[in-house]
């Protein structure tokens, strides 16, 4: 609606400027020409028609003022179109051959028929004056033209950097979104996979119907949690880019709490020093919590064996587990835990690997160099 407007005073202030321009022109050409043979009239005419479409071609109508200005001293006519001719055209040699020609058709108007000496230094001076008088629309045109070209230039630039802003906005939001299905993976999916086991557990060795029935819904209603909290994690991560943020939440302090709470059958073997950084503890964290919660989901009845190691300048942390002892539960998984511990140590500069064991077991492993910051 603003922009309609903003074209619609343009084209309005256009038209007074030409109206302005004509009248200006005719009363020069009324005010400088005593001769109102029919011809001096029509050169008259076409000189209005020129400044009225100057516009639209104004080599063309420059040139067509320029038979005026040879019959008597008008110059709005020819100035006008001149600088017309200057604002919208960027050849400048054409520019400068156009304001030549104008001083020289000019001065040749104002010579005298008996040329003689004296008159010769008057007619350089005349064409001095005239060339002067022609440059200066020439150079004002160039100036609007430079003006209007650096005006949509910073419109441009402010354009770009308005896209640029949004791209980092969504950027932004990505690795957001990102963080946060990977924390609802390794924080939610640990909990409620642990109440499915546990009810599924109590649904097998209570005697109580009324026990059993509860036990039912509740592991029931956990798996239905799991398979939504899936679709939630894989809408999240395909919204959410290329996920490098690490959670700032549990550190090697809590790992002996995770395991205890496990409900597995999971030992601690190694340690690894105070001077590991909290990224490289969140990450060994993360991957000790993600591969507890496989051995519950799909491996029942095994026992894990945790190994915090360093060697060299690398830490790392194994969990290995046995094979299962019974049947595993239908519990729905999508490997989003896995790419999500990849993710984490290519982006701390180490490496992850997960695979099955010679025996039946599974085992996950993260090296990481520790002075990866």
């Amino acid at each position: 609606m603003s922009t309609g407007r903003t074209a619609s005073r343009g084209r309005l202030r256009a038209l007074c400027t030409t109206l302005c321009l004509v009248a200006l022109t005719g009363l020069d050409l009324r005010l400088d020409g005593a001769d109102t043979t029919r011809l001096h009239l029509a050169l008259d005419f076409l000189s209005l028609a020129a400044v009225a479409l100057r516009r639209k071609a104004p080599l063309v109508t420059f040139l067509l003022t320029l038979p005026t200005t040879m019959g008597q001293e008008a110059i709005v006519a020819p100035i006008a179109t001149l600088f017309t001719l200057a604002e919208h055209s960027r050849n400048r040699v054409l520019l400068a051959v156009c304001a030549v020609g104008f001083a020289v058709v000019n001065t040749v108007s104002e010579t005298p028929a008996d040329f003689s000496a004296d008159d010769q230094v008057w007619t350089f001076v005349s064409f001095v004056y005239t060339l002067a008088a022609a440059a200066a629309p020439v150079f004002l045109g160039q100036l609007v033209q430079a003006r209007r070209d650096l005006s949509r230039r910073l419109v441009e630039i402010e354009e770009a950097q308005e896209h640029e802003r949004a791209l980092h906005e969504q950027a932004v939001l990505a690795r957001e979104r990102a963080r946060l299905a990977r924390e609802m993976h390794d924080v939610v999916s640990h909990q409620v996979s642990l109440i499915a086991v546990q009810a599924g557990a109590l649904q097998v060795s209570a005697k109580d119907v009324a026990v059993r029935e509860a036990a039912r819904k509740i592991r029931t209603l956990s798996v239905a949690t799991l398979d939504e909290l899936r679709t939630m994690v894989t809408l999240l991560r395909a919204s959410g880019g290329d996920p490098t943020g690490l959670t700032p939440q549990p550190t090697l302090a809590d790992l002996d709490g995770l395991v205890a709470s496990s409900g597995i059958d999971a030992t601690v073997y190694g340690e690894l020093p105070d001077t590991v950084g909290t990224p490289h503890q969140r990450a060994i964290y993360r991957t000790v919590q993600e591969a507890l919660t496989n051995v519950r989901k799909h491996a029942p009845g095994a026992a894990a064996r945790v190994e915090l190691w360093r060697e060299g300048d690398d830490v790392g942390v194994t969990v290995t587990n046995s094979q299962p002892s019974r049947p595993s539960l239908p519990l729905p998984g999508s490997r989003h835990g896995l790419v999500g511990l990849r993710e984490r140590a290519e982006n701390l500069r180490g490496e992850f690997l997960a695979g099955p064991t010679p025996e039946g077991g599974y085992r996950v492993s993260m090296r990481i160099p520790e002075c990866a910051e």
